[in-house]
C-alpha cells in the first residue's frame, strides 16, 4: 500500500486522529466518557472507532473487570500514531486551525503538495478517490489558514501552482510521520 494511500485512509473519518490522541492520553477510554470529551454524537462515534477497528488501530479491552477499566484501548499500530496524534492536535489547537486540517483531504494534499505534485491535474492524479469538487474545495480552505500559498504562471495559457507556505511544511511533516 502507497504512502499517500495509508495517509488518506487514516484522515477518512474526521475524528480518527482526535480519537487516537484521546487514547494515547487517557490509556484507554470508555465509550461514554470519550463521547463526553470530545464531543460527539453516538453514531459519530460507533461509527470511526469501527472504521478504526476494521484498519486495527483500536480494539475493544477483552474480558470482564471494575466498571471503569477501559473498554477501547490502542493496538500496537495505534500505539505507534497516538503520540503523533497527540503533538498534532497541541498544533492544531495552538494554531486554531484544527477543523480545516482534521478535514478529509487537508493532510493528504499538503503530504502530495510536499512531494512535488504543485498543479492541479498532478495533485488530482496523486491523490485516489478524490474529485474535483473536493479538491478545489480543500485547496481554497488550506490557503485561507495560510498553509499553502497559490501562485498564477503568467504563461499562455496561464497554470496555477501551489507551494507550502511555512505553516504547511510543518504540518506536512505531521503527514508524513503518520504514514
Amino acid at each position: 500500500m502507497s504512502e499517500i494511500t495509508r495517509l488518506i485512509r487514516l484522515c477518512h473519518h474526521r475524528w480518527t486522529i482526535p480519537i487516537l490522541a484521546e487514547l494515547q492520553r487517557s490509556n484507554g477510554s470508555r465509550f461514554a466518557a470519550m463521547a463526553n470529551r470530545l464531543g460527539l454524537s453516538r453514531d459519530t462515534l460507533t461509527k470511526t472507532l469501527a472504521d478504526m477497528m476494521t484498519h486495527r488501530w483500536v480494539r475493544r479491552n477483552p474480558g470482564y473487570g471494575h466498571p471503569l477499566r477501559p473498554e477501547y484501548i490502542l493496538t500496537a499500530a495505534g500505539q505507534r500514531l497516538g503520540p503523533i496524534c497527540i503533538d498534532l492536535m497541541n498544533t492544531l489547537e495552538r494554531s486554531e486551525t484544527g477543523e480545516i486540517i482534521l478535514n478529509k483531504w487537508s493532510l493528504p494534499v499538503l503530504h502530495a503538495i510536499d512531494h512535488g505534485h504543485d498543479r492541479f491535474a498532478s495533485l488530482k492524479e496523486a491523490l485516489p478517490g478524490i474529485t474535483p469538487r473536493a479538491l478545489t474545495l480543500t485547496l481554497k480552505e488550506l490557503q485561507e489558514i495560510k498553509a499553502i500559498e497559490r501562485t498564477v504562471v503568467d504563461e499562455f495559457p496561464p497554470s496555477t501552482r501551489y507551494a507550502l507556505s511555512n505553516r504547511g511544511r510543518h504540518l506536512a511533516q505531521y503527514a508524513e510521520t503518520l504514514i
